[in-house]
């Protein structure tokens, strides 16, 4: 797939909470208890406005996820696409594809839910013209090149690939197979939008009108945004509190603090600096669950002294290099898992996690990475350098603590040394412009559970967060063969296969899962965290 960059990269997503100054909260900012009860939790100011094709960062999603219901929603725990308003979603080529919606749906302004619904936000959200960052999910759909060319205006203005056939039903033709396509649909980018969106965008963007179980009464930036459970939803996943106030806090220790003083009911990304504390001070208020996020170190191919032809020795050597364990122990506190693929645990062995399939090259052994590196020719330059953004303190502390493993295991302390760059903006800037020296920090959160979505857009050649520029034929094209392979246990086999590759070219280097952690107060209960690490803030219950 094509396209900019992908702004659920974890390593964004996963720091957007850390900046500077705090906002806390009033004594009762909670509301009242009992069945109406409203829920507080920490939060921080979406980078874009709430548009579901717009908005691809985890704050705003958290919005999106409780004002809209798509064709498919994720399982909050085990993270299977489940029909939501779809009916069916049928097809004999995994190709072309008949949706029909259930009936009885409408928006919170009382305009009915159809497939011209999806068909129009679907459009929208792929056309050129109106900027939507999340516009390359529809890159899959016949005629996207037309309305979302690579240069130039488009020559189209709505895919060719999509059909309204009536009311509730219209079709999707793909422009390759792709036979897992329908999972994909739980995913903000492909929600419904009423017809007051495309009559008064701007009014549609100040309040935005959706079909979930929530709506936004306010949103005032930098202070709160107030959501309320809509009553008439017709969902079955009823909002079980009467709302949630998401109030902005710009420093999560602040929020924490106010969280054990009684000010908040949820915070749900407990600071670095807090976890020696957290099972004292919330005992089992705690959450720390695996999330679908993996952290990596990604290499600049396009460097030739990065991309020999015994790299990939070079490469597994310093994965060999560095002690998951005992990082993930010391800076992480086991809030990280090391990894032993280049997926999720969440996914599940179905799914296509897999604790073996890296083996022995994500395995400790300092006398296998000096031998290995050796037999590779060597450190490029003599050195490793690896860039991270220095605007957040949490990066310089592992990036240290994997250099001085590095450093350890050659016997030379000047193997390996940390590249500040910054700001994020900066780093993300310069990977843009191909100018990394050596690995840069790099890292994924799902965007949908499938395997695909942890191997395609990262390695796939050109493909939209394929930052590095590796390329493998033999990678590509058991991707296409799993993507066209309709049986999904030998589709997963098949982008097994595909890891398998990255795994012998050592692509780029699995260093750990990324659990989500949260607290709340003994105010409320039935709190839990999805595989994407954000509340299930429907199921939650004010006592």
């Amino acid at each position: 797939m094509r396209g900019a960059t992908h702004a659920k990269w974890a390593a964004c997503a996963a720091v957007v909470a850390l900046a500077a100054t705090g906002c806390g909260g009033g004594g009762d900012s909670g509301g009242g208890g009992g069945e109406d009860g409203i829920v507080s939790s920490s939060w921080t100011d979406p980078q874009n406005p709430l548009e579901p094709a717009n908005t691809n960062e985890v704050q705003g999603g958290k919005v999106l996820d409780m004002i809209f219901r798509g064709l498919k929603r994720y399982d909050p725990k085990t993270g299977a696409a489940t029909d939501m308003m779809a009916e069916s979603i049928e097809t004999t080529d995994s190709m072309n594809f008949t949706i029909k919606i259930k009936s009885g749906w409408t928006f919170s302004n009382g305009e009915k839910v159809t497939a011209k619904s999806y068909v129009d936000a679907w459009n929208y959200g792929a056309n050129l013209k109106n900027n939507q960052k999340n516009a390359y999910f529809f890159g899959y759909i016949d005629g996207y090149e037309a309305v979302h060319p690579e240069s130039g205006e488009p020559s189209a203005q709505s895919l060719s690939g999509l059909k309204v056939v009536d009311d509730l039903t219209f079709t999707a033709k793909l422009s390759q197979k792709f036979s897992t396509w329908p999972d994909t649909l739980g995913y903000a980018a492909f929600a419904p939008l009423p017809q007051s969106f495309f009559d008064d965008h701007d009014a549609w963007i100040a309040k935005p009108v959706g079909n979930g179980p929530y709506t936004l009464n306010s949103y005032q930036k930098g202070s709160e945004a107030q959501l309320r459970r809509w009553d008439d939803y017709p969902g079955p996943d009823k909002a079980q509190n009467g709302g949630i106030d998401l109030k902005v806090y710009t420093d999560n220790n602040t929020a924490y603090t106010d969280l054990i003083a009684g000010n908040l009911d949820l915070v749900d990304d407990v600071p670095a600096s807090q976890l020696k504390n957290v099972q004292a001070d919330l005992g089992d208020r705690y959450i720390n669950t695996p999330a679908g996020i993996i952290q990596t170190l990604a290499f600049p191919f396009y460097d030739d002294a990065w991309n020999t032809p015994d790299g990939a020795k070079v490469r597994t050597g310093l994965s060999r290099a560095i002690n998951r364990d005992q990082i993930t122990d010391t800076i992480f506190q086991k809030t990280r898992t090391p990894a032993k693929d280049w997926t999720s645990p969440v996914l599940g062995e179905d799914g296509g996690f897999d604790d073996t399939l890296c083996g022995d090259s994500c395995d400790y052994d300092p006398a296998a990475a000096k031998k290995l590196i050796q037999e590779g020719g060597g450190l490029p330059g003599g050195q490793v350098k690896i860039t991270y953004n220095a605007d957040t303190g949490s990066h310089k502390d592992w990036v240290d603590a994997v250099c001085n493993s590095i450093n350890n295991a050659l016997g030379n302390e000047k193997a390996c040394v940390g590249n500040p760059v910054g700001t994020f903006a900066d780093f993300r800037n310069q990977i843009g412009e191909q100018k990394m020296p050596g690995p840069f920090r790099a890292g994924w959160q799902m965007d949908y559970p499938l395997i695909q979505n942890f191997l395609q857009p990262l390695y796939y050649t050109n493909a939209s967060s394929n930052d590095g520029k590796w390329s493998n034929k033999k990678f590509d094209d058991l991707v296409d063969q799993a993507n066209a392979e309709s049986d999904t246990a030998k589709a997963v086999d098949l982008f097994k296969q595909a890891e398998e590759v990255v795994r012998d070219e050592m692509a780029a280097i699995p260093l750990w899962y990324q659990n989500g952690s949260a607290g709340y107060s003994e105010r409320i209960s039935n709190v839990t965290l999805n595989p994407f690490s954000v509340p299930v803030y429907n199921e939650i219950k004010v006592n």
